[in-house]
């Protein structure tokens, strides 16, 4: 298993395969995370771990399913996936998912947020951010969320790159919704999302996805600070850097809208 020394310096990294997730207890101010963003890259949509065993680890995250079957989200301690129709629907926690991360989430005291598009809102949970790795939660009044979800893949599975280009976008407009997600910083490029990685589910369960822009009116965020990542590695997945080729990829498959 080759594993990047600025990575695990960076990061306060630990990592196990599927026996020492199970007996990994879940820890304030700790994110767990099953496989890596550069696996997903390497088309390993199969799921090692269920959705129950990964949110025995934490309260608060996000994924996807196995065969890249939509948009995971947990929320209080339950998960709901949301789909290219943009539909929001729970999750059994029997189903696997080959990429997710969760924390139990404890944060500080809320911040207002005033309106502000998304540029901005990424500014100002920058500036908020108590920690390089840092969990978010926001819950408020949105003029505007534009969402997206990938269809389900068979196989031979495709490339990530590839499956986005299948991707439905949608807008959802003047809702109450609930935003989570994590930032990691650059040096966690291959096993993270460098930045802010988000997803927003509807308050009354109508739609959620990936959030790729934002227009909120008002609301919360609340800010949990990070100081160990743990990372369960399935067979055949090592924990490496990422190369400017990744790293571009990965802006594609993530944060770019059409």
């Amino acid at each position: 298993m080759a594993i990047d020394p600025d990575l695990v310096r960076a990061l306060h990294l630990v990592s196990e395969d599927r026996r020492g997730a199970a007996a990994d207890a879940p820890a304030a101010h700790h994110v767990f995370q099953t496989s890596t963003i550069a696996a997903l890259m390497d088309s390993r949509y199969d799921g090692d771990l269920t959705v129950g065993e990964v949110m025995a680890h934490g309260d608060l995250g996000l994924g996807t399913l196995a065969g890249l079957d939509g948009e995971l989200i947990i929320v209080d301690g339950r998960a709901y996936v949301g789909r290219t129709d943009g539909s929001l629907s729970p999750v059994n926690p029997a189903t696997t998912t080959p990429f997710a991360v969760v924390t139990p989430f404890a944060p500080g005291y809320p911040v207002d947020l005033g309106e502000m598009d998304y540029h901005s809102l990424l500014a100002r949970l920058d500036a908020l951010a108590p920690a390089p790795v840092s969990a978010v939660r926001i819950e408020g009044r949105f003029r505007r969320l534009h969402l997206r979800s990938v269809p389900k893949q068979g196989r031979p599975y495709p490339p990530l790159d590839v499956v986005v280009t299948e991707q439905a976008e949608w807008d959802a407009h003047d809702l109450d919704a609930v935003v989570v997600g994590f930032r990691f910083p650059s040096e966690a490029a291959g096993l993270e999302v460098p930045g802010w990685h988000l997803h927003a589910m509807a308050r009354d369960h109508s739609t959620g996805g990936h959030v790729l822009e934002a227009d909120i009116e008002s609301g919360r965020a609340w800010m949990d600070a990070t100081d160990e990542v743990h990372v369960e590695l399935p067979p055949g997945v090592e924990m490496t850097g990422a190369d400017a080729a990744m790293r571009a990829g990965i802006e594609k498959a993530e944060n770019t809208p059409d």
